[in-house]
């Protein structure tokens, strides 16, 4: 019990001590100074008149080493001082950060930038940006790698949509006598720790090349599309506050962030770089910001490729099983509000049967007169919806019988007038090319339930499809 209540007062306190300098941090950095850099659309921005201004805004050591992280020239094929190249004329959509280092086994970072491209259209491309942090502190391997990137990817890199740095040895905080927290061996507290420091150099460099930032790992490949995917979950979460939305479920592979976040975050990583690995302190980190629950989307959109980890290149085959690589028939979803009228098992709570969301809905024992009914933030032009009921686990769990109705949008009163599209055949129900029969915007979805049933009710996915604008 005394230890029990020791290790809950050390939890307790690192909590108040982070908050405490989220805190500060934002104090700090209220005025965003830099911002008035990135307001200058049609300017370059370079990186080091970026880094010195947030450098400036919070004191911070650690910021002033950042602003000499390394920038690979192509045209003389080494690391130079980033100040001596612009970056980036115009701000992208997606910044897709990753780090690597020399591996025991053989290297990944090639096949995973690789899919990366080809998992993208031309549109998607000219909206993102890939930065490589060649992280590990053998500088000859670095340039050797970043050579061959300018080999294996010219186009991409002349473009300047595929950048990559390094961070000198001399800019970290020391790797020398750390906490040896979590009864960790010293080797894995130092990889840890410094990989902390490498993400939040990254983070640094990225924060003002795009509106969104996800973090991958150098070992994986993607889902095809990915990047109108991402977009599409955005979109679907816009009139909706969050701090990281979540596109796998593999320790930080996939994890979004807004842009203007990424400063604050990278101090995060820093200040706490010794304390814990980096998924755990990015799970602190949305806590903190008020995101208490992790926003899954499926199917997950990146998976772990590797044999080997990094760390000892001890075997690791970590899997997703929501990862899909075709991934052609991904759902709008706009953003909705849900009530039923069915009693809620547990957490299995009804939004999570909008398909995008992790999980399922999943009521008690739906009786005649029972419904489930979603509407629209906005009104929507409807191109197709599919119901799918019941789970692989548990086939009885389907509705048994029951119809779907849509309401549209009227001036004086919203679903207030309801028109049947369709029965439920073998739990399931599907309705294509609405856009030809439905003209007019739907605020509201409705599910009637016109049989008892002794078995639960599993919705699993709730799919929308918009008219493309």
């Amino acid at each position: 019990m005394r230890l029990q209540w020791k290790c809950g007062r050390v939890v307790l306190l690192f909590t108040i001590v982070v908050i405490l300098v989220l805190l500060m941090a934002f104090v700090l950095s209220w005025e965003r100074p830099y911002n008035t850099l990135l307001r200058q659309e049609n300017s370059p921005v370079k990186k080091q008149q970026l880094v010195d201004v947030i450098s400036e805004s919070s004191q911070s050591k650690q910021d002033k080493a950042a602003s000499r992280i390394l920038l690979f020239n192509y045209t003389s094929l080494l690391f130079t001082n980033v100040t001596q190249n612009i970056v980036l004329t115009e701000k992208k959509f997606l910044a897709i950060g990753l780090c690597s280092v020399k591996r025991k086994h053989e290297p990944y970072l090639i096949d995973t930038l690789r899919s990366i491209f080809e998992q993208s259209s031309s549109t998607e491309l000219q909206q993102m940006v890939v930065v490589v942090h060649l992280c590990d502190f053998d500088m000859a391997w670095c340039e050797m790698t970043a050579r061959l990137i300018t080999k294996m990817f010219p186009s991409h890199v002349v473009a300047k949509r595929l950048l990559l740095i390094h961070a000198p040895e001399e800019i970290y905080p020391s790797l020398e006598g750390l906490k040896a927290n979590y009864n960790d061996p010293p080797d894995r507290v130092r990889f840890r720790s410094k990989q902390n420091a490498d993400y939040s150099f990254l983070l640094s460099f990225c924060a003002s090349l795009a509106d969104y930032y996800i973090m991958l790992e150098d070992d994986l490949k993607c889902a095809n599309n990915f990047f109108t995917t991402i977009q599409k979950a955005i979109v679907s979460r816009q009139n909706t506050y969050w701090v990281n939305l979540e596109f796998s479920r593999l320790g930080y592979i996939g994890k979004l962030y807004h842009g203007n976040d990424l400063p604050t975050l990278a101090q995060f990583l820093l200040l706490f770089y010794q304390e814990m690995p980096c998924d755990w302190l990015l799970t602190h980190f949305r806590v903190i910001l008020t995101q208490n629950n992790p926003i899954n989307f499926k199917p997950a959109l990146f998976q772990h490729m590797g044999l080997y980890s990094s760390f000892r290149g001890n075997r690791n085959e970590l899997k997703d099983g929501d990862f899909q690589e075709r991934t052609a028939n991904v759902a709008d979803n706009p953003a909705a509000t849900f009530h039923t009228s069915i009693k809620v098992f547990e957490d299995y709570r009804p939004e999570k049967a909008y398909s995008t969301e992790s999980g399922y809905f999943w009521g008690k024992t739906p009786v005649a007169g029972d419904y489930f009914m979603l509407k629209f933030v906005e009104p929507q032009k409807l191109d197709a919806i599919e119901v799918l009921t019941s789970s692989v686990e548990r086939k009885n769990d389907g509705l048994k019988a029951g119809y779907l109705e849509i309401a549209s949008h009227t001036k004086e009163q919203s679903c207030s007038s309801f028109k049947m599209l369709g029965h439920f055949v073998h739990g399931e129900f599907r309705a294509q090319t609405l856009n030809g029969t439905i003209p007019f915007k739907i605020d509201c979805i409705r599910i009637n339930v016109i049989m008892n049933q002794t078995e639960w009710l599993i919705i699993r996915s709730i799919s929308i499809f918009l008219v493309p604008k």
